[in-house]
């Protein structure tokens, strides 16, 4: 067997591997929560320019990958995003108050976030870059009410308000707490 044949086959076989393993979505379910996830962001986003609070940063964008793309994911469950990312930030913003920044802060900051969310059953993986956002930005205190908390909560009622009025949306959430 030739090395080109024989590389033809080891991709072929990982092909179905991989097929079997990632979830498959409907094309209707593809529209409505891409959809959903642009009005979540852009409603967040509207608020944050009305009420001159800052309710959304990158991390939640990503939390929204996951709240509307795969709502049956333990990781997008309310426990996850509210305190996945509220734990990052935490140890982002307590790192930079006692540690300052730099690489060996920000490295820190990520790895104590994966650490405690899987020791508090809360890992999000949002809230690694939400801690890394605390420390990169030095952010004070008050980062964990605005936006983490309330835009991790906003996201995650207007999912449960995404999959109780439209049709054809996906359950959510599959446990509050």
């Amino acid at each position: 067997m030739s090395g080109l044949r024989r590389l033809h086959v080891v991709v072929r076989r990982e092909r179905r591997r991989g097929r079997r393993y990632q979830p498959r979505f409907r094309f209707n379910q593809i529209g409505v929560t891409s959809l959903a996830a642009l009005g979540a962001v852009l409603f967040l986003g509207l608020l944050s320019l009305w009420s001159g609070q800052l309710l959304i940063v990158a991390p939640l964008g990503a939390s929204c990958v996951l709240l509307f793309g795969y709502p049956a994911s333990p990781l997008a469950q309310p426990r996850n995003i509210v305190l996945g990312n509220l734990l990052g930030a935490l140890v982002g913003v307590a790192l930079v108050s006692t540690a300052g920044q730099g690489p060996l802060v920000l490295a820190l900051a990520v790895g104590l976030t994966i650490l405690m969310g899987q020791q508090l059953r809360c890992l999000h993986p949002p809230a690694g870059g939400m801690a890394f956002l605390a420390v990169y930005l030095k952010v004070a205190w008050g980062f964990l009410l605005f936006p983490v908390l309330s835009g991790s909560m906003l996201l995650v009622l207007l999912a449960w308000g995404f999959s109780r009025w439209v049709p054809g949306a996906s359950p959510y959430p599959r446990h509050w707490l």
